[in-house]
Parts: structure tokens; sequence; C-alpha cells
């Protein structure tokens, strides 16, 4: 075995050359992600819009538009809940205080951090920090606010521009490869797009029956607004793991702060971990995870590196961006160690464990047959059917 440290060397330094390019120019690459993902899932309802007869710029206006009809549909939808919401704010801030203050000085008696300790001092104390806070807090939201507002404006422009000048984009990335590749180079494309389609698919599909499971499970407890905290956890899944745990918080703490019986606020809790549970084992495999393909680790280390270099945006576009990187690197002889990590080609297959589990039951179920009833055994054992045996005589004989 030979070791290159000049090849070592190329590979670390290409590696941080890339993160580099991905912290410096996010402002640019974050809207570009989702308008690549964008322009995968609206490229059917495009073309099916040019096959009416419409030019590709009417097409992609089309496309866009019906988007941004259902996203505001589904804020004017829950506008008025949130608004009502807000209207309790204060209410809910004030139980929310004496809750936590309330915590704070039972574990204050038992394990006695500051001596002397006072509930109406500690309640001050907190209300004066948050009024102080309101300020950068304020500056802050209307910050980010129109950050998000300047990206999702790029977002649409960039998906525009993909759905119109697809075929250019296509034919200008086919150019770099020799003649005799170029059938696969296209067939690699397509395995591409069709990998950010089906996930994007897969998690608004994902998202409808998730929010319908918990807003009909919150309105059965009896919690106000029922449609808006099913489908605010629905849509914060999201982001794995992360986006699960945060969109329970929100609905626990509003029926903790709601209600007087902590029962209500266990009661959602165990909702959402059900719902949760039914998704991640059922749901999201056959949906999601087909697409996918790639294994639990390249999962959560995709989730993590996306956090540290993009945020919130790059938890969740660097899931499917690994599930293409993999496609990518199947094609290419040097990198398919590399697909092989991120995949689950070396893990059991689902269909496999399914039908093991399968020839499982069979076998408890012909022992549990056995000790139920053994004198079907030895019935059968001596009992035989006989078969008789006819010769032309006795043929004769019967007529």
């Amino acid at each position: 075995m030979n070791l290159s440290f000049q090849k070592i060397f190329f590979a670390i330094a290409t590696v941080f050359a890339l993160f580099a390019l991905l912290i410096f120019a996010k402002m640019i690459l974050i809207p570009l992600g989702f308008a690549l993902l964008m322009s995968f899932i609206l490229f059917p309802l495009a073309r099916k819009f040019e096959s009416w007869g419409m030019n590709k710029i009417l097409a992609a206006f089309l496309s866009i538009f019906a988007v941004i009809l259902i996203i505001g549909g589904g804020i004017i939808l829950f506008s008025a809940q949130i608004i009502e919401l807000s209207k309790e704010f204060s209410h809910f801030q004030d139980k929310i205080i004496l809750a936590f203050t309330d915590v704070t000085l039972y574990i204050n008696k038992n394990v006695s951090f500051i001596p002397n300790l006072d509930k109406n001092e500690l309640s001050d104390r907190i209300k004066d920090w948050l009024n102080g806070s309101i300020g950068s807090l304020v500056r802050q939201t209307f910050k980010n606010t129109a950050t998000f507002l300047a990206g999702l404006l790029a977002t649409i422009i960039f998906t525009f521009l993909i759905l119109i000048y697809r075929n250019g984009f296509t034919l200008a990335f086919i150019g770099f490869f020799p003649e005799d590749k170029k059938e696969r180079v296209v067939k690699m494309f397509k395995s591409i797009q069709q990998v950010g389609q089906k996930y994007l698919l897969g998690m608004i599909l994902l998202i409808i029956i998730i929010g319908l499971a918990n807003s009909l499970g919150l309105w059965i407890i009896g919690i106000d607004n029922p449609f808006l905290f099913g489908f605010l956890g629905a849509a914060l899944s999201i982001i794995p793991y992360v986006g699960t745990v945060l969109g329970a918080t929100i609905p626990i703490i509003y029926a903790f702060v709601s209600f007087d019986s902590p029962w209500i606020a266990i009661a959602v809790a165990f909702l959402f971990w059900g719902v949760q549970l039914i998704s991640d084992n059922f749901l999201s495999p056959k949906i999601v995870g087909g697409s996918l393909k790639i294994n639990a680790l390249s999962a959560i280390l995709s989730l993590i590196i996306g956090a540290v270099v993009w945020g919130v945006a790059g938890m969740i576009l660097f899931l499917p961006f690994a599930a293409m990187l993999k496609v990518i690197c199947e094609e290419y002889e040097e990198l398919k160690p590399i697909a092989l990590l991120i995949g689950n080609q070396n893990y059991k297959g689902k269909d496999d464990s399914v039908r093991s589990i399968s020839k499982g039951f069979e076998k408890l179920k012909g022992w549990f047959s056995k000790f139920h009833n053994p004198s079907k055994k030895v019935k059968n054992a001596t009992h035989k059917p006989t078969i008789k045996k006819y010769n032309d005589n006795d043929k004769k004989n019967q007529y």
C-alpha cells in the first residue's frame, strides 16, 4: 500500500476551499440552492404549460405564481389565528415568568445557589431584563425579516431564470464532457433532478399528513387554534431532529400556560411524540426515505454541517444535496468510496428485514398451533387418506 501525502494535501485543501466558498458566498448560494430545488419540483408543471402552447417565459411565470398563491393562501388562512394569539401575548408572558420563577425557587431551595432569593425580586429582574432586551430583539427581528425577504425575492428570480434557460444550462454542462460520455451525463442529470423532485414532493405530502394528524389530535384534546399549531409543527419538521422538537415545544408551552391542569400539556407532548414516531418509522421511509437513499450517519452529518455553514437554511438544504452528491459520486471511479459512505447499500434493506420478520411470525404461528392443539398432529399421522387402486375388472364390475 502506498500513501501519497501530496494527494492528501490537495484533498484537504480542496475541502477547506469549498467550505470557505460556501461560507463567504452564502448570500448568493442559499437562494440559488432553494431555487434549484424549486425548479426541480416546478419543472413538470412548466413543461405541462408548454405542452399547451405557452412559451417558456409564460409557463415559468404561471408555475411560480401558482406556488405563490398556495403559500399566500396558507398565510391568509392562519393570519387571523396569529393575530388572536398576539393579543394574548402579554398574558402568556406573565404566566411563563411566574412558572419560571417557581421552578427557579424550587431548584434554589434544594440546591441553594443564591441565599435569600425572593420571588417578587426574581420576577421583577426577569421583567426588567425582558424590557431591556425588547429593543435589540426588535432590531434583530427587522434585520432577519429584511434578509428573509431579500432571499425570497432572489429565490423567485433564480427559479424563474433556471426554468427559462434550463436547456441552455444543460447543454453547457454537457459540453464539458467528451462525446462518448454525454449520454451518461444526461442520465446523471436526470437522476439528480428526480432526487430533488421526489424529496420536495415527499416533504410536502409528509407535511400535509403530519399537519392533519397533529391538528386533529389537538382539536380532540381541546387546544385553541389546533390547525395553526398542528401545521406549524409539521412545517418545522422539515428541519430534521431540531425542527421536530421545536414544533412540539411551542404547543406544549401554550397548553401549559393556557390550562391549569398539567395533564393537557402532557397529552400534547404524547400526541406529538406518537405522530412523530409513526412518521419516522412508517411514513418518512416510504415517502421521503426512498428518494434520498442515504444512511442515518450521513443524514446527521449533513444536518450538523449545514447548521454550521448556512444555519437553518443549511439544515434544510444539505440533506437533499447529500443525496445528489451520492448520485454524482457513483458516476466516477475515484469517488465511488464516497458514494458508499453516503448511501445505505451496506445496510440491510427494508424488504429483507420485512421478509425476515414475516418468516419469524410464520414460525411462531406454527409453534403455537402445535402446542395449542397437539391432537391434530396425531390425527393426521394415524388417519392417512387411502387411495383405492382400480384395475380393468373392477371398472367392469362397477358398471
